[in-house]
């Protein structure tokens, strides 16, 4: 049989290509630094993970648990939106919960885009974003985000003409890859461009409880107004690390909501009741523990950013998420930069690329690994010889 048509502008997602280079790399006896993926590393909070465990041992608890999910756990959604932002949420009309955030990008793209449509992309940005707007036929419009604006779009250098057309705009922040944050001032700028140009607005905030200092991210809903015009997904992926759970939300504008609702009843059903279980004592977590489990990321962050300075890298202090946004030397290739790093130190990061064009001479790297480890990177990267970017390769075949 042939594959259906849509899938060819939905090739296989590119870290599935690296992480295979990893492996042969690996395959040939290298201790290869991973930095490439944000996976936290780390547990989350224990008593999460005893309500799980207590939840799973209910002989009711392993049935279909309903596309709705329990009543409680959208309760504890709006309940945490109420406390970290200052936001009232209808737990019926406002909260969808979701299957991580991941399903949520591309479902809400199935939701709002037709054939023909356009979606609004950042540039560089996270790969699905796009590849939601393929799936639905539609057309991604991309963006871009300049070091120069804060990594901030103007969205009023995009063309009239193409925000006439647009039906869905994707921002984000905190920002991956480059770790940018928005302010209030300029998410209420996007609420009106959104609301000017009757757009959806989706605006992914996963980092926002991933930030360093007195910094507070804000939520988009903050902005008064916006819940008629933006839908705002979030996870306990980062906040919680619970990558593997698989636990997310969409918040936000009710009419969207309710369509993604009548899409995702076709298409899953629900989340395993114990994880919900586990999902609510999350959300319930002490504030204490999110801002120790920050100052590990804070610590790995400034030690990675010493090693990459010291190889040549322009880096800046982050302010959020788990990413440095590593800017190479003049006329430096992110991917074949990266490939260097990989075969000459032992070190997986990003190429930019794989966050699109706007993403070439730059590499992410991911501070989700041990302390241990990225200390044993920091010194791989000191000891590069001054010219590693201009070192042959060795071929790889995956």
């Amino acid at each position: 049989m042939e594959a259906s048509a849509r899938l060819e502008s939905v090739p296989s997602y590119p870290f599935v290509r690296w992480n295979e280079l990893c492996r042969t790399v690996e395959a040939r006896g290298v201790d290869v630094v991973r930095l490439d993926v944000g996976n936290p590393d780390l547990p989350p909070p224990e008593a999460v993970i005893e309500a799980l465990c207590t939840a799973a041992r209910a002989n009711d608890a392993h049935g279909y648990p309903g596309i709705r999910t329990k009543t409680q756990l959208r309760e504890a959604i709006a309940a945490y939106y109420a406390r970290r932002f200052g936001v009232d949420l209808d737990p019926q009309k406002n909260v969808v919960p979701l299957l991580g955030s991941k399903e949520g990008i591309v479902h809400l793209s199935l939701v709002c885009l037709n054939p023909g449509d356009i979606a609004l992309v950042p540039d560089p940005g996270y790969a699905p974003y796009a590849k939601g707007a393929h799936l639905a036929g539609a057309t991604p419009v991309f963006f871009p985000l300049r070091e120069e604006s804060g990594y901030l779009p103007d969205l009023d250098a995009i063309p009239i003409e193409i925000s006439q057309r647009a039906t869905l705009l994707w921002l984000n922040y905190p920002n991956n890859p480059t770790g940018a944050c928005a302010d209030l001032d300029f998410l209420s700028e996007a609420v009106a461009f959104a609301r000017k140009y009757d757009i959806v607005l989706c605006h992914d905030a996963p980092y926002t409880d991933v930030a360093f200092g007195e910094l507070n991210p804000p939520s988009i809903l903050e902005v008064s107004g916006a819940a008629e015009v933006a839908v705002e997904l979030n996870s306990l992926s980062k906040t919680f690390n619970m990558a593997g759970w698989r636990v997310g939300m969409a918040v936000g504008r009710p009419d969207v909501l309710s369509l993604l609702a009548q899409l995702k009843t076709n298409i899953d059903s629900g989340q395993f009741l114990p994880v919900q279980n586990a999902a609510i004592e999350a959300l319930n977590t002490p504030t204490t523990w999110i801002d120790d489990r920050n100052a590990i990321y804070k610590e790995r962050s400034d030690l990675l950013a010493e090693g990459l300075r010291c190889a040549g890298f322009h880096v800046q202090d982050p302010q959020a998420t788990l990413y440095l946004w590593a800017t190479l030397p003049a006329g430096a290739v992110s991917e074949d930069a990266a490939q260097v790093l990989l075969e000459t130190a032992g070190i997986s990061a990003a190429p930019g690329t794989f966050f699109g064009a706007s993403g070439e001479g730059h590499i992410r790297f991911s501070v989700s690994s041990s302390t241990e480890r990225i200390a044993m990177a920091t010194e791989r990267l000191k000891n590069l010889p001054t010219d590693w970017i201009l070192l042959d390769q060795t071929v790889v075949e995956t």
